[in-house]
């Protein structure tokens, strides 16, 4: 697999317009921007200098809209760094072509996009410092229990936000699929919104985020490494699910450990 690293001109003013801020702040462009990095052979051969609007269809086979695996896929994180800077994080299973994506959109990035293979490996027992933003969901069932103490008569099947008393357990919960355990005292909790405007669609919305940092300890490697891969939960599409994990030990950790939450 492959990591990227995207540091996107956001400006020093939060307050002067910055293309790179107003292009955040809808994800669903950023995620059709990093699509563009997989184009197809005939679309890139047939608009080498991208001059045509690019169609969800332009995406090279296998690699977009399909099931996150080793060989398939990218999953995507957007991290305010200190002082206003805004890196997103790109993990693929097949190499990018960012100078096709912002052929056109170079004006977004204030760097070159950093590039690295990734081949992490972990053993059991291993206590690892985590970041994970997501969207913390449950579907509705016969015996769900609404806001009002009784059970749900309607929307049986709808996928809706956990409540916010219980995004600690779901991340439990999720955690023992993934083959982690957190450890609950070090865990901190910080709900959110993402916004998404699918102008294709019509439709606009915003899927609730949750950023959870802390540490864990891996109890099942493969499986835990399968999470890596996959992303947790769901909206990913979003640049929600993509987990980070890093030794305690490691410098990254500890400038991490030393960041306001």
């Amino acid at each position: 697999m492959y990591l990227s690293t995207l540091l996107i001109d956001v400006g020093k003013n939060p307050d002067r317009p910055r293309p790179g801020r107003s292009w955040l702040r809808n994800f669903y462009r950023v995620h059709q921007r990093l699509c563009m990095a997989f184009p197809s052979t005939t679309r890139k051969s047939d608009d080498g200098d991208f001059l045509r609007p690019y169609e969800p269809e332009d995406n090279g086979s296998g690699q977009v809209h399909v099931e996150r695996k080793t060989e398939a896929g990218f999953l995507f994180g957007i991290d305010p760094r200190p002082g206003g800077g805004v890196v997103i994080l790109v993990q693929f299973a097949v190499r990018p072509d960012w100078d096709y994506a912002f052929h056109n959109a170079r004006h977004l990035l204030s760097a070159p996009p950093e590039f690295r293979e990734f081949e992490p490996s972990f053993t059991k027992g291993q206590a690892l410092r985590f970041r994970l933003v997501a969207n913390p969901t449950r579907r509705l069932s016969p015996r769900s229990i609404g806001a009002d103490g009784n059970p749900v008569r309607k929307g049986v099947g709808k996928r809706v936000p956990v409540p916010s008393d219980q995004l600690h357990e779901w991340l439990c919960r999720r955690a023992e699929e993934a083959g982690f355990a957190v450890d609950g005292d070090s865990v901190a909790v910080q709900p959110g919104y993402v916004y998404v405007n699918e102008q294709l669609h019509g439709k606009g919305h915003r899927p609730r985020s949750v950023r959870y940092d802390g540490t864990l300890k891996v109890t099942e490697p493969d499986r835990f490494m399968g999470a890596l891969v996959r992303g947790i939960g769901p909206a990913k599409a979003f640049g929600l699910g993509m987990p980070s994990a890093v030794p305690v030990s490691s410098p990254v950790a500890e400038a991490e450990s030393r960041r306001p939450r």
